[in-house]
C-alpha cells in the first residue's frame, strides 16, 4: 500500500482529506496534528486511521512516520489567533522541520498547501507566515505541487463560514459589518480535497491557485446559508467601527477568538484573487455553491460535527 502522510491532519482541510481516502484499501493513511481535543475527533470520527499527537515545530519524534512514505500533505495552519509566535512556529518552524525530514526519509512528493493571500493586499500575521512558508516549498528540490485555496468551508468547519453559521442559531440578530458587498469566492473543502487526491494521483507539479469559481458578496453569502439553514437569527447591518470595537472587546476576554480585528479589516479589503479552469487541470467536479453549501449544513453525517478552537 502507498503510505501518505498529512500533516494538520485533524483541522477542516485534513478531516475532509481523510473521510474521502479512508475507504481506500491501496492507501495506509497517517496524521499528525498538536490539537490535543481535535485529536480526540479524529480518532472518534476515524477510529480506523492512524493519528500521531505532537507538536511539528517541537522535538521530531514524530518523523520516523514518514519512513517509507510515497506522499506527504503539508497541511498544518495557524489561521487565527492573537501571538505572532504562534503563526510563526505553526507555518514557518514546522513546515521547516517537516521539509527535513521528507529530505531525510527520501520521500519523493509532497503536496504543500498555501493559501490565496500570497495574492492579497492585506498585511497581518497569516499572510506573512503562509508567504514564508511558500518560499520553504518553493525551496525544495523534492518534487511538488503547491495549492492556494480561497476562503473554504465544508465538514469541520470550526472557523469563518462554520463559526458564523452557528452563530446563527445562538443569537437573535446576526450582524454584518456596514455595508456587507465585499467580494468573496468560497471555496468548498470537498471540491478542495478532490483537487488534492488528483493532484497525488497526478504527481502535478507547480503553483496553483484554487479559489472558488463564484464570486459573492459577503452579505449575500450570509443571506444564502441563511436561507438554507433557517436558524432563529435575523440579519441586521451595523456600521463598520462598531462591528471592530465588537471584536476588540471580545478578544479582550477570549484568547484565542474565532473572528479578529486583522479578519474584519482583511475582510473589507475590495480585492477578488485569481480564478484558474481547475476542474479542467486537475479533472474534478465543480460543486454548485448552493448546493455545497447545503451538503455542508444539511448532511446528517457530518453536518454536527464542529472542531474545537
Amino acid at each position: 500500500m502507498r503510505k501518505i502522510v498529512i500533516t494538520g491532519a485533524a483541522g477542516l482541510v485534513g478531516q475532509n482529506l481523510v473521510a474521502r481516502l479512508k475507504s481506500r484499501t491501496d492507501l495506509q493513511l497517517i496524521g499528525i496534528d498538536k490539537h490535543t481535543a481535535n485529536v480526540e475527533l479524529f480518532r472518534q470520527v476515524h477510529p480506523e486511521v492512524r493519528i500521531i499527537e505532537a507538536d511539528l515545530a517541537g522535538s521530531d519524534a514524530w518523523s520516523n512516520a514518514f519512513a517509507g512514505a510515497d506522499t506527504v500533505v503539508i497541511n498544518q495552519a495557524q489561521i487565527g489567533g492573537l501571538v505572532e509566535a504562534e503563526f510563526v512556529a505553526n507555518n514557518i518552524e514546522a513546515t521547516r522541520n517537516i521539509l527535513a525530514s521528507i529530505n531525510g526519509h527520501n520521500v519523493p512528493y509532497f503536496v504543500g498547501i498555501s493559501s490565496s493571500v500570497v495574492n492579497s493586499m492585506a498585511d497581518d500575521f497569516y499572510t506573512q507566515t503562509k508567504s514564508a512558508q511558500e518560499k520553504l516549498f518553493d525551496a525544495s528540490p523534492v518534487p511538488h505541487v503547491v495549492l492556494r485555496p480561497s476562503l473554504m468551508f465544508g465538514w469541520f468547519d470550526r472557523k469563518h463560514l462554520g463559526w458564523l453559521r452557528r452563530f446563527m442559531d445562538r443569537a437573535p440578530l446576526f450582524p454584518i459589518p456596514g455595508h456587507g458587498r465585499y467580494l468573496r469566492q468560497p471555496l468548498y473543502v470537498g471540491d478542495f480535497v478532490s483537487i488534492i487526491i488528483a493532484a497525488i494521483e497526478q504527481r502535478k507539479t507547480g503553483t496553483f491557485d484554487i479559489s472558488g469559481l463564484e464570486q459573492i458578496d459577503y452579505g449575500d453569502l450570509i443571506r444564502l446559508i441563511h436561507d438554507i439553514v433557517k436558524p432563529r437569527a435575523r440579519i441586521v447591518n451595523i456600521p463598520y467601527a462598531a462591528f471592530w470595537c465588537l471584536l476588540w472587546l471580545y478578544a479582550r476576554f477570549d484568547t484565542n477568538p474565532p473572528f479578529t480585528t486583522r479578519q474584519l479589516e482583511a475582510l473589507v479589503i475590495p480585492e477578488t484573487f485569481p480564478v484558474i479552469d481547475w476542474p479542467g487541470e486537475f479533472g474534478v467536479h465543480a460543486t454548485p455553491l448552493r448546493q455545497a453549501l447545503s451538503q455542508t449544513y444539511l448532511d446528517p453525517s457530518f453536518s454536527n460535527i464542529a472542531l474545537a478552537f
